[in-house]
């Protein structure tokens, strides 16, 4: 390893190990924030530059949004299964076996999305129908399908090197790798959308090669060797039990990922009976709530890979510490964001509404304004998923998975709307979250805060580690 990157990792163990956890998760937060808006905004710059194009454009785009979080779901749940491990091996000092993970989660993972892509491509049409979309947007969602789909190898790079980075705390590159292709989707989109008149295509296209762009910035600090791993052919080889390791970790990542296409596509197929107002409200709607909510997720998200660095290094009370440290801010934070969207929702949804209908609007703004009341419930949720996927608990990382949209949100949905209609609908979601939050997220959370709370610094560690990692 160079002196360099041996400086780097001192001075990374010594901020992990040593420094304030109220400075340790905002300087690790911070980047991945700034990163999960940049994600959630891709769409949304989506959203609001076809919005011009009518309810039917805007419909269009909706419908696909659960096509990408299949994609998502797919290059996730390799992501996020080799971050989880990648941070407790670099926090054993295991750099080789940590380099193996990541090229070869790389290699896999983008080959089984250039299969998922091709396959998704050959039936397209029949696809975009079941996933909700109405007779008047078929054609744009088509053409919105097919740029993404052809994307699809870049879309998981991206996600997986983006993850890669964050696990080793390179949050900052991170972030600049997201940001880099969200400013090009920005100025592609106009271009393509109205100056080109290429319409839904157009912004699929300038999505899809900001994806490409990004996965390129990405990439460079691998081909330039200044990261603290190594993606190289010569790591490129199969070891069963980390494969096992980051499988573990990753199935109940591409499940709740899975899922929340899952809940997407049947809302929007109840949606659709409503008429394309009500699906295009709804759709807006949750472009803007997975705004502010990717402040949360970005805070849970920077709070992984300390927790499980710390856990690694069987450092059990600052792993209680960066917990209860990434609550107190994630609530500040869900106070703040979810009062500020609650009260200026009408003007804010306005802006995506260029003929004004009503119907959507009102919609919009009741499914809005019931999401952020239920905000603070929802962040314990993300917050405790990622405890437990940080210290390799796969149980209640999956029982949190699956708790959102399976048991609560999909029978929600198929129920509710049948005697409140479109307005029973729109609430759906948030008590999808605060189920999931009263009888899953809180419990499980204090039953694993107890759990750690009996462990001293330097005792073995009692589960989530392989042999490899407790060996050192």
């Amino acid at each position: 390893m160079k002196t360099s990157n041996i400086a780097a990792r001192a001075k990374r163990q010594q901020m992990m190990l040593e420094d304030p956890m109220i400075r340790v998760i905002p300087y690790v937060a911070i980047p991945m924030i700034v990163s999960t808006v940049i994600d959630s905004l891709y769409n949304l710059a989506d959203t609001f530059f076809v919005s011009g194009l009518g309810e039917t454009a805007t419909a269009a785009v909706a419908v696909n949004d659960s096509l990408m979080n299949i994609l998502r779901a797919v290059s996730m749940g390799f992501a996020m299964g080799a971050a989880s491990y990648i941070s407790r091996l670099m926090g054993a000092n295991e750099d080789d076996e940590a380099s193996n993970v990541a090229t070869t989660t790389l290699a896999i993972g983008c080959v089984f999305s250039l299969l998922f892509g091709l396959v998704c491509l050959s039936v397209k049409s029949p696809l975009v129908s079941l996933l909700g979309s109405t007779p008047e947007a078929h054609a744009y969602s088509m053409g919105y399908a097919t740029w993404i789909l052809l994307a699809a190898p870049f879309t998981t790079a991206n996600l997986i090197m983006n993850q890669l980075l964050r696990s080793e705390g390179s949050t900052t590159y991170a972030m600049v790798g997201m940001c880099s292709g969200c400013i090009l989707n920005c100025l592609l989109d106009p271009l393509f959308i109205n100056t080109f008149c290429w319409g839904v295509a157009g912004a699929a296209g300038a999505t899809a090669l900001s994806k490409i762009f990004s996965c390129i910035v990405l990439a460079v600090p691998y081909v330039r060797h200044t990261a603290m791993l190594t993606i190289h052919p010569k790591y490129f080889y199969i070891d069963k039990t980390n494969m096992l390791e980051v499988a573990k970790m990753g199935i109940p990542a591409f499940l709740r990922m899975s899922l929340l296409s899952l809940g997407g596509i049947v809302t929007n197929n109840v949606a659709k009976g409503f008429g394309t107002a009500v699906l295009a409200g709804i759709a807006v709607a949750n472009k803007l709530y997975r705004f502010i909510g990717s402040v949360i997720l970005g805070f849970s998200q920077g709070f992984g890979p300390v927790a499980g660095f710390c856990w690694g290094a069987r450092k059990y009370s600052r792993v209680r510490s960066s917990f209860y440290t990434t609550v107190a801010l994630g609530m500040c934070g869900c106070v703040i964001l979810g009062s500020g969207m609650f009260v200026f929702a009408r003007p804010i949804l306005s802006i995506f509404s260029s003929s004004g209908n009503p119907q959507m609007l009102s919609i919009g703004i009741l499914k809005l304004r019931t999401l952020c009341v239920a905000f603070p419930l929802q962040m314990c949720v993300m917050i405790t998923s990622n405890l437990y996927q940080s210290l390799g608990r796969p149980f209640g990382n999956l029982i949190l998975s699956l708790s959102r949209q399976l048991l609560f949100l999909i029978p929600l949905v198929l129920i509710v709307p049948q005697f409140f209609g479109a307005e029973g609908l729109a609430c759906c979601q948030a008590l999808s979250d605060a189920l999931s939050g009263l009888i899953l997220g809180i419990p499980l959370a204090i039953y694993m805060m107890k759990k750690i709370g009996k462990l001293p610094d330097g005792a073995p560690a009692p589960f989530g580690r392989s042999q490899k990692v407790s060996a050192k």
